[in-house]
């Protein structure tokens, strides 16, 4: 596991989910919002706003929040928000790629600029870096829906090209655009997921030692503490005794 994932994984661990409870629905909702005003707010005639929604209930969004957030786009209120993406090198030179929805650019990118040079790294062009990365789907399962072999079964028939199945559960991978499909035969098949989303996936990861891992999680996590920031994607690995260590710490 690497980058992105092995970091939510760290944070979880320490609890962190809870802190930043208030902050995720915010950005969820937000998503449902910019989702809602691009299409219909029907979720069942709108596959990005769909996808929104369920990805606010897997992390237990309150009905309210989500139907709150709808309302906004059908009624016309709130903000308009602009997608961006940053990209720029971590600490060590480690490839960075950041999605926001955003209100004000500038502010946006002078705070992501702000946090890559405090951390001793630096804010690219765009395109930088995502020539490196692959935009792919990506829909995760608990491990309660079943073993391994079944899960790669059903991700096999529903026409998906990776499946990474561990303690934490299980990450299916497929083309972007067979993501909607791909979804809906794993659906029938195993339920609803998890989350259901695209992603980008580094070509390939760069291992770093504990000491540059500090460093990158500290800038993940400045990152994902702006408002504005939705997402944000890393291309290095980091090896299981130093995931020891770090989740420890």
């Amino acid at each position: 596991m690497a980058g992105h994932s092995q970091f939510k994984n760290i944070m979880h661990r320490k609890g962190r989910q809870d802190a930043v409870r208030s902050k995720m629905f915010s950005k969820l909702g937000r998503e449902i919002t910019v989702a809602a005003k691009a299409g219909l707010p029907d979720p069942a005639m709108n596959p990005r706003l769909r996808l929104a929604i369920q990805n606010a209930k897997a992390q237990s969004m309150p009905k309210d929040n989500i139907e709150r957030a709808i309302k906004k786009a059908a009624g016309g209120e709130g903000e308009n928000y602009d997608e961006v993406r940053y990209e720029g090198y971590g600490p060590g030179g480690i490839a960075v790629i950041v999605e926001a929805l955003t209100d004000n650019r500038n502010r946006t990118a002078s705070n992501v600029r702000a946090a890559f040079t405090k951390a001793g790294g630096a804010l690219g062009e765009t395109g930088s870096v995502s020539f490196m990365w692959d935009r792919v789907g990506e829909i995760t399962y608990p491990t309660k829906v079943g073993d391994a072999d079944t899960v790669m079964e059903a991700a096999i028939e529903a026409g998906a090209d990776d499946v990474q199945s561990d303690e934490d559960g299980h990450t299916i991978i497929c083309a972007f655009e067979d993501l909607g499909e791909v979804s809906k035969a794993l659906e029938a098949a195993l339920g609803e997921a998890e989350s259901v989303k695209t992603i980008w996936k580094p070509q390939n990861s760069v291992p770093v030692d504990e000491e540059r891992a500090t460093s990158l999680m500290k800038l993940i996590g400045v990152l994902e503490d702006d408002d504005d920031v939705q997402n944000v994607y890393a291309n290095f690995e980091v090896d299981e005794e130093t995931m020891a260590k770090l989740s420890a710490a």
